[in-house]
Formats: C-alpha cells, sequence, structure tokens
C-alpha cells in the first residue's frame, strides 16, 4: 500500500506485459483451490504476465507505470516519495539512460524479469521509488500471484497488493529492516484494510486485520511466489502455495480494484525505515491473476463464451500450484 493510505494522483507512462489472448478451452474458467479445501473455485477471467519476456514498454499493455510525488507531510514520514516511470527497468532497457544512475547492480538477465528501483540519493526531500499498477479495475474475487526476489539492503518497503481505496486494500508487504539473516527470520505483514484504518491514522498495526507471518525461506536469495485468495468476507494469503495467514470479516473489500507493485521508503521508523544505504531494487518475474470481473460487458462476454465451449471437459482449467509442481513458475494458461 501506500504509505499511510495515498493514493496515486497521475498515471502518465505505461508498461507491459505482452500476454497473448487466451486460445483454446478454459472457456468456461480456472480452478483454484482456496485455503486447502477439496473443493475448486472457478474465476472466469485471468491476467498473466511473464515479465522475463518483456522486450519493450508499448501503449497496449495490461499495466501502467505513475509518475506522481507525495510529500512527507501526506506520508507521515521524514521523506516525501517520488514515484518514477524510470524506477521500473527491464533486461531489455537496463542500458537506457535514466536521470541519474538508479542501480548499483542493474538487472543482467532476461530471467531477472522487472527491477523496481528505490535509489539511496534524496532529491530534496524526496525519495527515489517505484510503482507498477495493473490497468484494469474490474478485478475483485480471485487469486493474486507473482513471483519475486526482494532486497537484502534495509529501509524498503516492497508491497504486492489489491486496492480500491486507502479503506479497502489487500496487501502482502515485506520490510528489509526485519530481515534478520542471522537468526533466520524473515517476515512479511499481512493486511486488510477497512474503514477503521482512518481512525487509526492508516497505522496496519492497529487495523484489527493485521498478522505478522515469518516465511520458511530466505526471500532475497531467490524467486518465490506470493498469492492472495479474496473471496467474500475472507482473505487468503500464500507463499509458495503453502498457507500463511487467514483474515475474514467485516473488512473484506465489497468493491472492484486493481492490483499493484510498490517499491518505496519514506524515512518512517515503526515501517519502512531508510532511505536505504545503497540504491536496491526488488526484481518480480511475473503476475498471474485469475479473477471474476464486474464490469458488464465482461461478464456477458464470458458467458458466451462458456456457452459456445465445443468439450466441456476442457472448459475449465486447473491454475497449477507452485507448490505441488515448481514448473508452476514458468507454466501460463494465455501461452
Amino acid at each position: 500500500m501506500l504509505p499511510n493510505g495515498v493514493t496515486a494522483a497521475v498515471v502518465v507512462a505505461l508498461a507491459a506485459s505482452l500476454v497473448p489472448t487466451a486460445e483454446a478451452d478454459c472457456e468456461c474458467g480456472y480452478a483454484t483451490s482456496v485455503g486447502g479445501a477439496k473443493e475448486r473455485t472457478v474465476f472466469t477471467e485471468l491476467l498473466e504476465s511473464d515479465f522475463t519476456r518483456l522486450s519493450n514498454f508499448g501503449s497496449e499493455t495490461n499495466w501502467m507505470l505513475p509518475s506522481f510525488n507525495i510529500t512527507k507531510e501526506e506520508t507521515h514520514g521524514i521523506y516525501g516519495l517520488n514515484f518514477r516511470p524510470s524506477n521500473v527497468i527491464n533486461f531489455a532497457n537496463k542500458k537506457a539512460p535514466l536521470a541519474r544512475a538508479e542501480l548499483v547492480k542493474p538487472v543482467t538477465s532476461p530471467d531477472d524479469g522487472l527491477e523496481l528501483v528505490v535509489s539511496s540519493k534524496l532529491d530534496q526531500d524526496m525519495a527515489s521509488v517505484a510503482e507498477l499498477d495493473s490497468r484494469r479495475a474490474d478485478l475483485k474475487y480471485g487469486s493474486y500471484r507473482t513471483s519475486m526476489k526482494l532486497t537484502n539492503v534495509p529501509g524498503t518497503c516492497a508491497a504486492f497488493f489489491w486496492y480500491f481505496n486507502e479503506t479497502q486494500e489487500i496487501d502482502m508487504e515485506f520490510l528489509s529492516r526485519e530481515f534478520n539473516p542471522q537468526a533466520g527470520l524473515y517476515p512479511v505483514n499481512l493486511i486488510v484494510q477497512s474503514p477503521r484504518a482512518a481512525d487509526t491514522d492508516y497505522d496496519a498495526r492497529k487495523s484489527g486485520n493485521y498478522i505478522r507471518a515469518d516465511l520458511p525461506f530466505n526471500p532475497t536469495s531467490d524467486y518465490h511466489e506470493y498469492r492472495f485468495d479474496f473471496l467474500p468476507g475472507e482473505v487468503h494469503f500464500y507463499a509458495d502455495g503453502k498457507i500463511l495467514a487467514r483474515i475474514s470479516g467485516a473488512a473484506v473489500p465489497e468493491n472492484p480494484g486493481h492490483l499493484i507493485l510498490q517499491h518505496w521508503s519514506n524515512g518512517n521508523s515503526i515501517w519502512s525505515g531508510g532511505p536505504p544505504a545503497q540504491d536496491t531494487a526488488i526484481s518480480v518475474r511475473y503476475v498471474k491473476a485469475y479473477f471474476n470481473s464486474t464490469d458488464a460487458t465482461q461478464q456477458h462476454a464470458s458467458k458466451v463464451k462458456c456457452g459456445q465451449a465445443k468439450d466441456k471437459k476442457k472448459a475449465i482449467c486447473e491454475i497449477p500450484d507452485i507448490g505441488a509442481n515448481k514448473s508452476a513458475e514458468t507454466f501460463f494458461l494465455a501461452s
């Protein structure tokens, strides 16, 4: 989430996913087990983005690169935030000129996917940070997944989250200052923001819908899949297919939203800390979203497509579970 629930004001540039339209089969949706249940939950829409195959930033894509500033007063941190499109870097543009050299260690392989950079250098009282937003904002109930490798440099917040507004939000946030290699502790902060957020000054720990869970691996040494499943009245969180926690109740959102990937630092000692002592980045290999749309046109199209399915046995596709099948890392239903 944005610090203290602040939202983006201006979007001026576009990013990419280059994912082809789903071909045959899967006409009636995509199935997965939610929360370890034996029965499968089916979602009708998919949005899959393989960033390891991204060659350029195009205009007709699934993602946006926002460019906007947030003052330190708005973030409740020591520094404001300057979200720069140039801080989202892929293998193809790693040598492109930037406003300044943002990376100590730039992207070196297509397998690295995208880099979301936080700079150690400040521009007056602003930190230079990064964000990636889905263009579609009709995402509601669904299974949302990303593969990331996190930074081991203390002082940043990496986030993968679903967002409608600052009081309807589902977050997985990683604070690098909390990582403790000596003790083998790598926590993730799991949050469902509710209307109560405004009463607690958007302090997630006081929201009543917050769980701090420990990851069973070092998230800075390799890529791992982070996932949350959003259903009516409940959200399940996972790491590499294993359930971390469940949050349920009236706080769970009821409106459609969009997905955001973010990497930032504002000097707030109780959250992101920072800024980092050196330029650093998180790497994102993919985003996979299987969901139900709230858009009437999309709903009608899905109904028609399912009704026209020739092979009912193949009309619902099983979503590969990375916990049971490591090949799921490179498998895309839309490819």
